[in-house]
């Protein structure tokens, strides 16, 4: 009970020197990489840039002590932050005071929904939602932030809040007002970004990008030529904050909030799984909805937006050598010391530099080699990725992801709820006679016994389905016996039971009757719970194929055995 009130006495018992050493590297380069992108991210929620280092400074403590990963580093996220500024800036301006405290009152909610769903253990939940929608999703949002960050590379002015389309034709109306000062040092920081990374790929490049932009707008007076400077941030640690609890702004946010806390739980669990395969660690979903919706919670009063798992920083951390979650905290607190000794240098920040480096982040948030295998393979897929990416950049965010989710449940339902049965035959090639997929090679089958295989459970969803093919079959083939090689039916409901009852009646009335086998006990014991072990008879099912035959031959007349030809049964030759 202990351990799971506080899972981190999980993972104390391996913190040792050595694995303090390597916590410690990591984190130190998790706090250089994490310092610009966090300035950056705050850009993209509309926030003070000083809002995003406070986000870095606090969920990734929190997360880490409740969360199940050893590697996963929450904190501020591109596309958390897009649906943040979506969510918010329709009612109240970006960067002001009621902007900061809709955004705290957002978190809380967003840590709450987190919360709730991993005390009720729906961490499983994620499994049914394609990663399809994420990769959708993010492809859509890093166009919408590149679109929202033009204006600051191209020294334009155009009006707040306006769609995707609506942008763009201002800025094609606007051309001639291109700055070109403010284009050059966009320019400096976003070539010196890339090629510091393609010189030395494990540097800080985004952090060198903004340092040479900053450099070049001092060489050229930037500010004497239009050029804006972000201005110095706070150099303190997160104050204390409280959100607004009032009804009628929670009930203006719990929509977005609900969006975010999806949004988030789906990228935390899928990066933290992603790197536990390397890892070899074992994630538990229920632990980390838990982390993450107290990473939210603990934030929203310590001046943090909503954060989650970032793929970039849980991917380095690993590779730096991270051994446990002391990484993310050795990280926060690298940070801290770091705004307050360089936090003045940001009034010599410009903002074209900021814009270029956020489109950078916006060109890595797209998985182009990803997007290229789903359209090149999977059509369901695919039509999940077009359909969330052009949902993203039409439509508002929070029902983008509402509709990626939808569309992903569909597709699950629909391949759960038609189940493969496969017709099967002994196969007289082989010593044991075992049955084979006529499909796959042509046997000769029993006249009267069908055997067929169902590859999947028995539910309310795929009853319809099972059923209509088996009557099919019955009535075509004239069936009056059937064997249901039964080891592929992991779950069964009341209403798969009722059609077992129901096709046994019916081969009854016909003369036969209805066999199993290879049953599972938890399958058994619920037909047997709900009372229908009876109507289709203890006798009718077995533990083995060849228990079934022999019980079926057994129970035919003697012309049967005088008239038939096939005798495909190993059994039939016994008789």
């Amino acid at each position: 009970m202990i351990t799971k009130l506080f899972p981190f006495l999980q993972w104390l018992a391996l913190v040792d020197r050595e694995s303090l050493k390597s916590d410690l590297i990591a984190g130190l380069t998790g706090a250089v990489i994490v310092l610009p992108q966090g300035v950056a991210f705050a850009a993209i929620a509309g926030l003070p840039p000083q809002y995003g280092l406070y986000t870095a400074m606090v969920t990734p403590v929190v997360a880490a002590l409740f969360g199940s990963s050893y590697h996963l580093i929450s904190g501020p996220t591109t596309a958390i932050s897009i649906v943040v500024f979506s969510a918010i800036s329709q009612f109240a301006e970006p960067g002001s005071g009621a902007f900061i405290q809709y955004a705290l009152t957002l978190t809380f909610l967003a840590g709450f929904f987190q919360l709730a769903f991993g005390v009720a253990k729906l961490g499983t939940l994620v499994n049914f939602v394609s990663h399809t929608v994420v990769t959708g999703f993010t492809a859509g949002a890093a166009i919408l932030i590149a679109t929202s960050q033009l204006k600051h590379v191209l020294g334009l002015t155009l009006p707040r809040g306006e769609s995707f389309i609506d942008t763009w034709m201002d800025m094609g109306a606007q051309y001639q007002s291109v700055n070109g000062y403010v284009m050059l040092i966009a320019a400096v920081t976003i070539g010196c970004a890339v090629i510091s990374r393609r010189v030395q790929p494990k540097a800080p490049n985004l952090l060198i990008g903004m340092v040479a932009g900053s450099l070049s707008c001092l060489a050229l007076n930037g500010p004497a030529h239009g050029v804006r400077l972000l201005g110095e941030i706070p150099s303190q640690l997160p104050p204390f904050s409280f959100p607004d609890f009032s009804i009628p702004v929670i009930r203006q946010l719990a929509p977005e909030a609900f969006a975010i806390a999806l949004l988030g739980l789906i990228e935390a669990v899928s990066i933290a799984r992603s790197v536990a395969t390397k890892s070899r660690q074992r994630i538990n979903g229920n632990q980390e909805f838990i982390g993450q919706g107290l990473s939210n919670l603990v934030g929203s009063f310590f001046s943090s937006y909503a954060g989650s798992g970032s793929f970039t920083r849980s991917g380095i951390n690993f590779s730096a050598g991270a051994k446990t979650p002391l990484s993310a905290i050795f990280a926060a607190g690298a940070l801290m010391l770091l705004v307050l000794l360089i936090a003045p240098l940001t009034a010599y920040l410009p903002i074209a530099a900021m814009g270029g480096v956020i489109l950078i982040v916006a060109w890595n948030l797209i998985d182009f080699k990803h997007i290229r295998f789903i359209l090149h393979v999977s059509p369901s897929e695919s039509a999940i990725l077009v359909v969330t990416f052009l949902s993203t950049l039409f439509l508002e965010l929070e029902f983008a992801i509402y509709i990626g989710v939808f569309l992903s449940l569909v597709v699950f339902l629909s391949r759960s709820a038609t189940p493969d049965i496969v017709v099967m035959a002994p196969d007289p090639g082989k010593k044991s006679r075992q049955l084979t997929n006529i499909a796959k090679r042509p046997l000769h089958q029993c006249p009267r016994m069908k055997i067929i295989r169902i590859d999947m459970s028995l539910y309310f969803g795929s009853v319809n389905s099972i059923q209509n093919r088996i009557e099919a079959m019955m009535e075509t083939e004239h069936v009056t016996n059937m064997l249901i090689v039964s080891e592929g039916i992991n779950f069964i409901d009341l209403a798969g039971a009722e059609l077992l009852v129901e096709l046994s009646d019916t081969l009854k009335a016909r003369g036969g009757g209805l066999y199993f086998c290879n049953l599972k006990s938890s399958v058994c014991n619920f037909i047997t719970h709900v009372g229908f072990l009876g109507r289709i008879g203890e006798d009718h099912i077995f533990e083995h194929k060849s228990e079934a035959i022999a019980a079926f031959v057994a129970k035919q007349d003697a012309s049967c055995g005088r008239q038939c030809t096939c005798r495909i049964f190993k059994e039939c030759d016994r008789g």
